[in-house]
């Protein structure tokens, strides 16, 4: 492994970000490693420095509804692989992780050596899933329609769509984005349109389908 490489870990457990990290450490032993507790704190990092060689994700820390950090990061930044560590570890969530990116997914039921194991391959350029995954089970058809429109929203686009998803109004995604009100009813149009669905309230109800009960569903407020 090359003495530059750079990890991020993203998640809102103090004690398991530490664990992760002496496991990355004892593989990488000269790796820079980062840690996010939010993610915000993720994209502020990458905004500061996008060379990262990996990113260790969890589904659940602030700021992230279901899949919605996972769509977000392959948007944003496709070069950086991203691995799902996650106590969500059912078959159906290993592979949307995986139809939507994912270079690997680490259960965190799993020991330090397989952690250590799993973080090898994907550096290797291989994609690692637990061994007695089971990814053999039909797709639903409707929801893999779904999940092909979700992957056409721009990184932008998808942020608005979390916010939706928490039941902000136009006014309070602009302020939090930084943009104008106008600026996001184009973009909730655009998701709209996107999703082929006609109101906010069917794009957040579209978005906690594709995520299971991840996606945390509140009632968008109308405009």
């Amino acid at each position: 492994m090359v003495s530059s490489t750079h990890l991020v870990i993203a998640d809102d457990h103090p004690l398991f970000r530490d664990a992760l990290r002496q496991a990355v450490a004892s593989v990488l032993t000269s790796a820079k490693i980062d840690e996010a507790g939010s993610f915000d704190e993720l994209t502020a990092l990458l905004e500061q420095d996008s060379g990262v060689d990996m990113v260790l994700l969890d589904l659940s820390m602030p700021g992230i509804r279901g899949f919605s950090g996972l769509i977000y990061l392959r948007a944003q930044y496709p070069a950086i692989p991203v691995v799902i560590v996650s106590a969500s570890d059912d078959g159906s969530t290993i592979r949307r992780s995986l139809d939507f990116g994912a270079s690997g997914f680490i259960p965190k039921r799993f020991g330090v050596d397989t952690l250590r194991n799993a973080i090898v391959k994907v550096m290797d350029g291989d994609v690692w899933v637990p061994p007695d995954t089971d990814l053999s089970s039909a797709a639903d058809p409707d929801m893999a329609r779904l999940r092909d429109r979700l992957v056409t929203l721009t990184p932008q686009q998808v942020r608005v769509l979390m916010m939706l998803s928490e039941g902000l109004l136009n006014k309070q995604i602009a302020y939090e984005l930084g943009v104008s009100e106008a600026t996001i009813k184009a973009h909730v149009s655009a998701i709209l349109q996107k999703l082929g669905v006609e109101s906010r309230t069917q794009a957040v109800i579209a978005a906690a389908k594709i995520a299971g009960d991840q996606w945390r569903q509140d009632t968008p407020a109308p405009q």
